[in-house]
């Protein structure tokens, strides 16, 4: 199968390589800096492209892993041709190809992705959307070729899963961001957080999130939180830890 990869970033990155290491033949990489471009090509034997009028026009299926805000922007530039066209966002509908073909559909990895990290692609939920039976049947046989664990999910219910991945691994993420920053106050590495982090994620592989909550809010220790919110210099960040505490109490409370 002839791929062309539209973007060169770390979704891209992922996905461009799990799919040349299945024997598809990736034959152009597109992005617009030659450098990134030309990164991942090497990777995959591509050619770099940073015209998108240079798309060839013959391939089976071209990747369009690329930030939402431009997503349309560069589809509607690409030469019209018969393959089927995929993309890999969360929010953003499969329809949005809708004037530019009639072969596409949505492929969207549930992961995080860093370009110098490696993922185990098997263990990866694909979440699949085609814009009719015979892209469909494509799309699936590809996913299974990445993934053991392929779901059917529409474009609405997409949103909602997006929405779960923001807050279970982006606002996660910047939680450990600032943990860094108050452990370095008194100098301490950001190693010494990670047994808690590792168990923290590992109770809810057997017990519900809201079951494995603890700490000084599920009780609203005011004692407690008042000390903590005066050793916050930031205002936005004590804001956060008041309403983050307050909200962990009420959901506490919830049956």
């Amino acid at each position: 199968m002839k791929v062309v990869c539209i973007g060169a970033g770390n979704v891209a990155t992922h996905l461009a390589t799990a799919l040349y290491g299945k024997s598809f033949d990736i034959i152009q990489v597109y992005s617009r800096t030659l450098e990134s471009a030309a990164t991942l090509a090497k990777t995959v034997h591509a050619v770099p492209v940073t015209d998108l009028k240079d798309i060839i026009d013959d391939a089976d299926l071209y990747i369009f892993a690329l930030k939402d805000s431009v997503l349309e922007g560069v589809a509607s530039q690409i030469p019209s041709n018969s393959g089927l066209w995929i993309h890999t966002a969360g929010s953003i509908p499969a329809d949005i190809f809708n004037n530019y073909t009639t072969h596409y559909g949505v492929l969207y990895p549930f992961q995080t992705f860093s370009k110098d990290r490696s993922v185990d692609w098997k263990s990866i939920p694909l979440f699949i959307e085609a814009s009719e039976a015979g892209s469909l049947s494509i799309l699936e046989a590809i996913s299974k070729q990445l993934s053991d664990k392929i779901f059917h999910l529409s474009s609405e219910d997409r949103k909602y899963l997006h929405l779960t991945g923001v807050f279970a691994c982006n606002f996660t993420n910047h939680m450990y961001t600032l943990s860094q920053q108050f452990l370095k106050k008194i100098g301490l590495p950001f190693d010494v957080a990670l047994p808690l982090i590792d168990e923290t994620a590992a109770k809810v592989h057997t017990l519900s999130p809201k079951k494995a909550q603890t700490g000084p809010a599920i009780r609203y220790d005011e004692n407690v939180i008042d000390k903590h919110i005066s050793l916050i210099e930031d205002n936005d960040i004590k804001q956060l830890y008041k309403q983050i505490s307050e909200n962990i109490h009420k959901t506490s409370k919830e049956q």
